[in-house]
């Protein structure tokens, strides 16, 4: 999470976002009851709120002269996926592209609000959103220097608005540059300006639970800016509460679906293309299209933080579920899947399952360089192929394809061998003899991956699969001329 800059959705989609400068302090101890426009910058006004008697005698000068405007909402999302993250939250919300701002590895939302409208949007978000990776609440972000800043300024804040004592709570702390000494002194100094507002303000304070808390608060520095948030999500939003089986190394369903949402598969249009992974593995990208495909929400089958705070309506909710439950439908297209591992096959399958996806997907078992076309209609091929820096190689360098088989491995399992040219060019001559009129997408960090096809790419989209600097290549298949 980084402090934002005022930038709009990019139109072009060679945007590169730029780094921020530096805000003055902003906070929202107080705020109006009636909806807000969407918050300027922080005017230069003194703070409004009675000072914290457990405070620092004398608070750091960047603190004491905070500002009061609206929180907003910020969802991370994996690098190089924010504009689709930006288009996803029009979508689901309706709200103008005024209203977004794109940042690095992440995407701000101002849509003002009180307190319960702003939750009410986090909830449609933690329904919905497929490619966000939590949906937080920005409450203040300000310049510090010492430990003693990020107390002064947590110190501000209306906590018991959001929670109680009766509560618990934790502080999950990142950092990017920051220079102070120590992350985890930096988190207890938040604790402890938590816990000193509660006690003085209702005479007790909320204990701290570090495996299951039932509120979240998420400070993150970068070299010169501390921001506060409270999640709403809990869990991370790629745990959608289906999978139970998977292999050595599953895509994040968040970015399966940036993967999906970068071919620009319309699902829910007139006439859709098929869809076909032929390296599903445990199936993400397979039904992850499925649900798309039959309009399932990904946040049905899971439980969310903002459950625990107190703007929280329940029957807000429960009317947002039954809408979403009641938009679910059978498939326009159908989506397909195969893996050269049976037992990734039966782990997909019932993965499909407790997705409600099953009759929506069909998975098979077969070789990627072996399987024809699952259907007449040329689609889209979308696939993360084999590539030896995902998995530990080393149980299964030396075997042949055979042993592979039987030993139940992945294709993706197999890809660092020293044919990995020869596999892909093979890959390429099967395609080239049987998918003519397809587009392929593939997933990968080899930069040189068209040239072991043979193929020229007609797009390579940025995108991190973990920790790994990966790009999305397109490749428009032709038929083999005879």
């Amino acid at each position: 999470m980084r402090a934002p800059h005022r930038r709009q959705i990019p139109r072009g989609a060679a945007h590169r976002p730029r780094q921020s400068a530096q805000k003055p302090v902003t906070t929202t101890a107080s705020r109006p009851p009636s909806p807000r426009p969407a918050p300027v910058p922080a005017p230069n006004s003194a703070p409004n709120s009675a000072p914290n008697p457990a405070a620092p005698a004398a608070a750091p000068a960047a603190a004491s002269q905070a500002a009061r405007p609206a929180p907003y909402l910020f969802l991370p999302c994996a690098a190089h996926t924010e504009a689709l993250l930006g288009a996803e939250v029009q979508r689901i919300t309706g709200l103008p592209e005024a209203a977004l701002t794109l940042q690095r590895a992440g995407v701000a939302i101002h849509a003002g609000g009180d307190d319960q409208q702003l939750l009410a949007l986090a909830m449609q978000l933690n329904l919905h959103s497929r490619i966000a990776q939590r949906v937080l609440i920005v409450l203040a972000q300000g310049p510090y220097q010492r430990e003693d800043d990020l107390y002064a300024l947590a110190a501000q804040l209306p906590w018991e608005q959001w929670f109680t004592p009766a509560q618990t709570f934790k502080i999950e702390a990142t950092a990017q540059r920051s220079p102070l000494k120590s992350l985890n002194f930096a988190a207890l100094r938040i604790k402890d300006a938590v816990a000193d507002r509660f006690r003085a303000r209702q005479g007790q304070r909320p204990s701290v639970d570090t495996q299951r808390p039932q509120v979240r608060i998420h400070l993150h520095l970068d070299a010169q800016t501390q921001q506060l948030a409270i999640d709403t999500s809990g869990a991370p939003l790629f745990k959608r509460g289906w999978r139970e089986d998977k292999g050595a190394a599953p895509l994040k369903e968040t970015l399966a679906a940036s993967m999906i949402a970068a071919t620009g598969w319309q699902p829910l249009s007139h006439a859709p293309l098929p869809l076909y992974d032929p390296c599903c593995g445990s199936g993400t990208i397979a039904i992850e299209a499925a649900q798309m495909a039959c309009d399932i929400a990904p946040g049905l089958q899971r439980r969310f933080a903002f459950e625990h705070l107190l703007p929280h309506q329940p029957q807000h909710w429960q009317a947002l579920r039954e809408q979403a439950l009641a938009r679910r439908r059978a498939p326009a297209t159908p989506v397909f899947g195969s893996d050269i591992a049976h037992r990734m096959v039966d782990f997909a399958r019932r993965n499909a399952e407790r997705a409600g996806v099953a009759q929506a997907v069909q998975l098979r078992g077969g070789d990627l360089l072996q399987r024809l076309p699952p259907c007449a209609q040329p689609g889209i091929l979308l696939l993360n192929p084999p590539y030896g820096t995902r998995i530990d190689a080393a149980g299964s360098a030396g075997r042949n394809l055979q042993a592979r088989k039987q030993m139940g491995f992945s294709a993706r399992e197999f890809s660092g061998d020293d044919d990995g040219a020869a596999f892909f060019a093979q890959l390429a001559a099967h395609w080239k003899s049987h998918y003519g009129g397809w587009t392929a997408w593939l997933l990968s960090p080899d930069m040189k991956l068209p040239g072991k096809l043979r193929l020229k790419e007609s797009r390579r989209v940025p995108m991190w699969n973990g920790p790994i600097d990966c790009r999305l290549f397109r490749f428009d298949l032709q038929a083999r001329k005879s």
